[in-house]
């Protein structure tokens, strides 16, 4: 048996924000890996060595909500390690060096590396999650 006054429930819509005018995804990396703000690249993104500021001081995006979360460390991760073991392979066989000339020279090296690639990583991660939208809900803290 049918029933012909089926009615179907809608949820309510909620409200949409306004859409940011965010430039192509070349330019919003771009300018996030400058640590400037993906949408105009005049304002900073961080506020100190990570922290990223609320909104943009000259044109207000929120920047703040863009979610970043763990990928700056996996990315710098990945580009870290490739080219530290690149290099130490080709150390190894070039010079087969001791244990102690390997330590010496890589452990700072990625220290350097890991520290001076995060930040503009996470700049142009922000960048990415601005131009998909990637947005917290703005009652979400």
């Amino acid at each position: 048996m049918s029933d012909t006054n089926t009615v179907r429930w809608t949820p309510p819509l909620a409200p949409q924000p306004e859409a940011l005018l965010v430039p192509p995804l070349p330019l919003a990396l771009a300018r996030g890996l400058l640590c400037r703000c993906p949408v105009c690249g005049q304002g900073h993104i961080f506020r100190g060595y990570l922290t990223v500021v609320e909104q943009c001081a000259v044109c207000a995006a929120p920047l703040g909500r863009a979610r970043a979360d763990d990928a700056p460390p996996y990315f710098t991760i990945f580009i870290v390690g490739h080219v530290i073991v690149l290099g130490m392979l080709m150390l190894e066989q070039a010079a087969k060096p001791p244990l102690w000339v390997h330590a010496a020279i890589w452990l700072p090296l990625t220290l350097i590396l890991s520290l001076a690639l995060l930040r503009p990583i996470k700049g142009a991660t922000v960048g990415l999650t601005l131009k998909f939208g990637l947005l917290k809900p703005a009652d979400e803290d």
